[in-house]
């Protein structure tokens, strides 16, 4: 009989839903919501409101994409948390009348755990290449970046966090004081491939062992522009490119040289990268680079399924539902969940 699973994601401010089926994705449609970009950042109770909006379009488009019927659904996935939890309340209550009216089970998903499973997301027709277990993920996004030591599909181990901001904290708002607008990661990305990544300087953080940290980064860069625009009020608009390329360098090699060291630490030569910033071009490149030189082997999702999306629940949610792994009515979403 065949598995067939609905994904839910609803984390932040992405309203997703996706079918797989037997571990192949039939569908994955998303509904963003442009509003948040009016205010430099998502506004929780908009995301909410927009959430109800497009629940119901989404899974309907999900599933005629399909080809299936809703009564061929073998389960509803959904991401239980972290992430806002007003946004979290709509996916989860939505999952349970789904669940309801087709007597179906459903499936709780940890949302850094499907970022983390996205590399195993795979589509008809396409070769499929996965990593053996144990694996290292670099998981870099708006509110994660983190090392984590996969040694199965659920059993994964956070061996390097940030103390403070996310990599994706710092682009975005590094972004918002260059008046790029939000989200900010992805127009640095695009200015950063015309600059100079050596025009500018910018504090490194020293962090024992894997920690990240990136705040020291952040004021360093609104230093240089505070300290610069003193004496030309244009200086901004007139390195705009210098600047996105110096600050994308910087985050980037310290991603990169904390890898490094986990690599180093654990042996382990197999990796993965996962969120929002893998969608950054010049991470993927010099991971790729960096794989060649250091002889590791390296796994890049389609960019696709780097951001929030409801492929990667569902495709996490296929493998809890072959162990047997259901969630009870009474589940609320966590705001904090922990792996």
């Amino acid at each position: 009989m065949d598995i067939n699973i609905l994904g839910i994601e609803s984390s932040c401010d992405d309203t997703s839903a996706a079918i797989v089926s037997n571990g192949i994705l039939l569908s994955n449609v998303i509904a963003s919501q442009a509003v948040h970009s009016a205010y430099g950042g998502v506004v929780p109770e908009l995301a909410s409101r927009a959430h109800q909006q497009n629940i119901i379009p989404v899974v309907d488009q999900a599933i005629k994409q399909s080809g299936l019927t809703k009564d061929q659904i073998s389960a509803v996935a959904f991401t239980r948390g972290p992430g806002l939890l007003g946004s979290l309340l709509v996916g989860v209550s939505f999952a349970k009348g789904f669940a309801l009216a087709g007597n179906i089970p459903m499936i709780e998903i940890n949302h850094l755990q499907g970022h983390v499973l996205s590399q195993f997301v795979h589509e008809k027709d396409k070769v499929a290449k996965n990593p053996d277990f144990p694996f290292l993920t670099l998981l870099v996004s708006g509110g994660h970046t983190q090392i984590i030591k996969v040694n199965d599909y659920f059993d994964m181990e956070i061996i390097g966090s940030t103390i403070d901001d996310a990599a994706g904290e710092a682009f975005d708002k590094c972004a918002k004081v260059m008046g790029l607008g939000y989200p900010g990661g992805p127009v640095i990305d695009k200015h950063a491939h015309q600059g100079n990544h050596d025009a500018f300087k910018f504090a490194k953080p020293h962090i024992k062992d894997l920690d990240f940290s990136f705040s020291g980064l952040k004021t360093s860069f609104l230093y240089t522009l505070r300290d610069e625009m003193k004496t030309n009020p244009n200086f901004i608009d007139e390195n705009i490119d210098d600047l996105c390329a110096s600050l994308q360098y910087t985050i980037i090699s310290i991603l990169i040289d904390k890898l490094k060291k986990a690599v180093k630490q654990t042996g382990i030569k197999q990796i993965t990268i996962g969120g929002g910033v893998a969608a950054n071009s010049e991470l993927r490149d010099t991971l790729t680079e960096t794989a060649k030189r250091c002889g590791w082997e390296v796994f890049i999702p389609e960019r696709k399924y780097t951001t929030d999306n409801a492929a990667m629940i569902a495709g996490a949610g296929y493998f809890k539902y072959q162990k047997g792994e259901f969630a009870t009515m009474d589940l609320a979403p966590d705001a904090r969940l922990k792996f």
